[in-house]
């Protein structure tokens, strides 16, 4: 389903163009918000972009096309990427994805036939000391393993979401995180652990002098 330009504010549009001295500069946050309403990024959505920015349409798409987090095709409720870079995919990020697919039964970027959750391999999350590491609408979940993998999909299939190992106390849905990185403020930045132990360890032994 494609979203119309009615549906989209162009109070809340205008409003973000404002935060930036250039127009232009508006790009990133407004096809985050054309998600936020959507759930992804529409030729529509280009199209009004561009008609805010006063750019042409290929300057936007070649903004959606470029970036990972913006996706061209809609995604699940709960947006599920597994890291299989080097250091992920070593400590069982590969096995994870693997099983992973089979249990919902899709492939990379699928989605399952309910509309809960989709599946996305995906580069570094910089955040190789929880290694593997699950994302679900770019929240953290560290030290998976494939039981654990499962068992969260299966939450977010039911509507009960086990919350993120860091970051918010609850997981938010995947037009609700779009929201938030069009710059909404959902309330929920300082919530729950930011940084956790073995983040902080060479900080810790900087300061006793290792």
């Amino acid at each position: 389903m494609t979203t119309t330009n009615h549906e989209l504010n162009i109070d809340v549009m205008n409003s973000i163009v404002a935060r930036y001295p250039r127009k232009r500069s508006a790009i990133m946050p407004l096809l985050h918000y054309v998600q936020a309403i959507s759930g992804y990024v529409t030729n529509d959505g280009i199209e009004k972009i561009s008609e805010i920015l006063e750019i042409e349409t290929a300057e936007v798409s070649a903004v959606a096309t470029f970036y990972t987090q913006y996706k061209r095709k809609p995604v699940g409720e709960y947006h599920v990427g597994v890291c299989t870079n080097t250091l992920c995919a070593v400590m069982g990020g590969d096995a994870i994805f693997a099983a992973l697919k089979d249990h919902l039964g899709v492939e990379n970027d699928g989605v399952t036939a309910d509309g809960k959750v989709s599946l996305e391999h995906i580069e570094c999350n910089a955040a190789c000391d929880y290694a593997p590491v699950v994302m679900a609408n770019w929240e953290f979940y560290d030290n998976q393993d494939v039981s654990s993998a499962k068992e969260l999909v299966d939450s977010m299939r039911k509507g009960t979401p086990k919350p993120p190992t860091r970051g918010p106390n609850s997981l938010v849905t995947w037009k609700e995180a779009s929201a938030v990185l069009a710059g909404m403020n959902d309330g929920k930045a300082n919530e729950g652990l930011q940084a956790g132990e073995p983040t902080l360890l060479g900080l810790k032994l900087s300061k006793e002098g290792k």
